[in-house]
Formats: structure tokens, C-alpha cells, sequence
């Protein structure tokens, strides 16, 4: 494990019961949460694994389930598993990646609590998946599936590691007929983080996804960010 340093920030609390930490270089800049849930504490992806975070996680009840939104989240789960006896959730296709360890595999969905369910949505991996609560008018934690453009806008993401571009975009669409503005508020993605501008959440996420004009995203075939061409904002309703 790492040792503390003078540099090293604790994580902050970014909605009702949810904190998030700051990023991790194992998983390229990405963003892990942890969701404070009475006796049922989850993890969401895996935070640098230092003395802070450690002493953080226990201070606040400790951990009990680890959720990996795909491949590239995995980092230290191992260490994570071993220090603090959780267990791992993770898609049935990426699971493959962590032998020899105390797994809970699923298909399509996962029930993990009254409130808390995980969704599989592939394309930018073949096993990319989200965690959605319905805390707080409803939140959703999408790893790399939806990031954060220039404007703080929910958009996916192609770049030359997207598994399967198409699948991603139709992941998108089930996420805009499962839901509705009364059920997600809140989406937590794990990068471009730094486009939110200190709020820790994008805010109106279903009216957001709804901007989408996801025919237009489908015909993007060049390998670059669909924040800079690939995504248009449908015009705005009248009233």
C-alpha cells in the first residue's frame, strides 16, 4: 500500500451520502465513490489504494461490496478485497480478469439492495455496466460509459479502446427508455471530472440525456472525443 503523503486529499462528499475521491492514476484519472448505505457501505470502482483512503473507508463503516464498472476500473480490487473483506461485483464477461478471488458475476441486472441495482450497458467495454440509486431523485454511476464534454454535459465517449461503438450507443438509449426526469437526477461519471467545475455531479442528467441526438453520434466513425463533433443538442422545446 501507499504511503501517505502531504499532497494526498481526502475524499469529499459530492451528494447526500455519496463521496468521491480523487483520481486515481492506476485507473488513468479516474473517479471511485463510495456509498455511505447504514450497514450495506459500496464502493464504486477502485480509489488509489493509500493509508488515507484506507482509514477513510473504515472511519465510515467499512466496506462491503466493491462495483466495477468495466475492465480498466480494476486497479487494485485484489488489495481492496484482501484489506477489507468485501466482496466484488462485476459484469459475467470481465470477470475473467480477477482469478482467485471472492466474485459475484451477473448477466443483465443485479438487485444489490432495495435501492440499488446494477445495469449492464456494453460498448465501451464488452462487461461496461452502471449502479444506479435511487437516492436523491436517482443517481447513476456510469464509469466511462457517459463522461462529462467541455460543457458539463453527459456524452459517450469513443475513443481507440471502445469495444464496440454501436452496442454503446444502444446502451445509452436503454438507459434514456428505462428511466425518467423523476427517477435520474444525478449521473457520477469516473473521468473528465474536472469539466463539472467543482459541483462532484452532473445535475438534470435525464433532461441532458435527452439532448442527445444519438443518430448523429451512431455515424461518428473516426476515433475522437463525441464532445468535439459527433454530438448535437436537439433543439429545445418551446416553452
Amino acid at each position: 500500500m501507499k504511503q501517505q503523503t502531504s499532497v494526498s486529499k481526502q475524499p469529499r462528499l459530492v451528494l447526500e451520502n455519496i463521496f468521491a475521491f480523487p483520481p486515481n492514476r492506476d485507473t488513468l484519472g479516474a473517479t471511485a465513490y463510495f456509498i455511505v448505505e447504514n450497514e450495506s457501505n459500496i464502493l464504486v470502482d477502485c480509489p488509489a489504494w493509500d493509508e488515507i483512503n484506507l482509514a477513510f473507508l473504515r472511519e465510515n463503516g467499512g466496506v462491503r461490496l466493491l462495483f466495477l464498472t468495466h475492465r480498466g476500473a480494476i486497479a487494485k480490487a485484489r488489495e481492496i478485497q484482501e484489506a477489507t473483506g468485501c466482496d466484488i461485483l462485476i459484469q459475467e464477461q470481465e470477470a475473467y480478469l480477477l482469478p482467485g478471488l471472492q466474485l459475484t458475476v451477473f448477466e443483465r441486472e443485479f438487485a444489490v439492495s432495495d435501492r440499488i441495482k446494477a445495469l449492464w450497458t456494453p460498448g465501451h467495454s464488452p462487461g461496461s455496466s452502471c449502479l444506479y440509486d435511487t437516492g436523491s431523485g436517482g443517481v447513476l454511476f456510469t464509469g466511462r460509459h457517459l463522461l462529462p464534454n467541455r460543457e458539463g454535459a453527459p456524452v459517450p465517449q469513443r475513443t481507440p479502446k471502445t469495444f464496440h461503438w454501436p452496442r454503446q450507443i444502444n446502451s445509452v438509449q436503454s438507459i434514456i427508455d428505462r428511466f425518467s426526469p423523476s427517477t435520474l437526477q444525478y449521473i457520477c461519471p469516473a473521468a473528465n471530472t474536472g469539466f463539472l467545475r467543482g459541483k462532484g455531479s452532473i445535475d438534470r442528467a435525464f433532461e441532458q440525456l435527452t439532448n442527445l441526438d444519438l443518430t448523429v453520434c451512431l455515424q461518428n466513425q473516426e476515433h475522437r472525443a463525441v464532445e468535439t463533433a459527433s454530438i448535437q443538442a436537439k433543439p429545445a422545446s418551446a416553452g
